[in-house]
């Protein structure tokens, strides 16, 4: 596993307790590390994308576009009302395992985010993650194309960059 997996599972984990907990919040996340160190991070919910589909086929662009080593996921899980999780997967390009991490969402009664749990971490094979295949090469036509760089030029202001470093 890439060490930028590894970093990045930790930095996800640390980034997800600081939106629950200090502004409760719980959006889809999505990030990806190129070899160069180069972190991308964003919102899914931004996407002015209805279907999954279109935002797997997106995301599987980007990272490829952009070369990464592993990228992540992550969303908030709704077991039900008193049980709820924030869950994340990183994605290693070269390793047939995927890091998969959990904690226990604590709300209160005006359901403000209280509480976090440790992330618990496991390796699973990334071939059972329903978004562990976007480093497959996918056929996209010219126009689809153009209009991903776009969207991706447009979304630009709105994502966070920076460099892991090396």
């Amino acid at each position: 596993m890439h060490l930028f997996a590894e970093n990045l599972a930790v930095e996800i984990s640390t980034y997800y307790r600081n939106l629950a907990l200090g502004h409760g919040v719980v959006p889809k996340v999505f990030t990806l590390v190129n070899g160069e160190g180069d972190q991308y991070l964003f919102f899914i919910d931004d996407l002015p994308m209805a279907g999954d589909d279109e935002q797997n086929q997106f995301l599987a662009y980007i990272v490829q576009a952009h070369e990464a080593v592993c990228y992540a996921r992550g969303t908030l899980v709704i077991v039900d009302k008193r049980q709820q999780f924030i869950e994340f997967a990183v994605i290693d390009r070269d390793d047939a395992q995927a890091i998969v991490c959990s904690a226990e969402l604590t709300r209160d009664m005006d359901d403000k985010p209280i509480g976090l749990g440790e992330f618990d971490k496991t390796l699973v094979k990334k071939g059972s993650i329903i978004f562990g295949s976007l480093f497959a090469p996918i056929q996209l036509s010219d126009e689809k194309i153009e209009d991903f760089e776009s969207l991706w030029l447009e979304m630009k202001a709105k994502i966070l960059h920076r460099s892991m470093g090396l």
